[in-house]
């Protein structure tokens, strides 16, 4: 661990705290019947609809398995619905979807904006913002 760069410790501190992010978020949104990655899964859908399921697990943090269960599960609760279209499924919300996702997204939002409210100014959530911006873009043409 001696050897670590300044850019490794950067990432490991960005893993440590998305991972405390969701676990706190997990218990945040218990009262609105979600988990983090549920409602990361239903902003997408809501965003991309239809959207296929390939897509979809492209888009989000779960595997193509876990992606396939997770919509197995919320179909059941009727919060999506698939349609085919010739050989392809695309993923809606339903109207329950779409009520459920819009009464857990502004608690949801100032939830994930008090971790930065509540330890940076103004000021340095425009830099951080923009610093991440800017890793995040850099990661996305390494990816072409």
């Amino acid at each position: 661990m001696k050897n670590n760069t300044r850019g490794s410790l950067i990432w490991l501190r960005i893993t440590r705290f998305t991972h405390q992010s969701n676990l706190l978020s997990n218990e945040f949104l218990k009262p609105f019947g979600l988990t983090t990655a549920q409602f990361d899964v239903l902003m997408q859908i809501d965003s991309y609809a239809p959207i296929t399921q390939s897509d979809l697990a492209e888009k989000v943090t779960v595997t193509q398995g876990g992606i396939s269960r997770m919509l197995s599960r919320l179909e059941q609760d009727g919060l999506i619905e698939r349609t085919q279209q010739w050989k392809t499924k695309h993923i809606s919300l339903t109207e329950k979807g779409k009520q459920q996702l819009a009464n857990a997204f502004d608690a949801q939002l100032a939830f994930q904006s008090s971790f930065f409210d509540d330890c940076l100014s103004v000021e340095e959530q425009k830099t951080l913002y923009e610093l991440i911006s800017r890793v995040q873009k850099n990661s996305e043409n390494k990816a072409k």
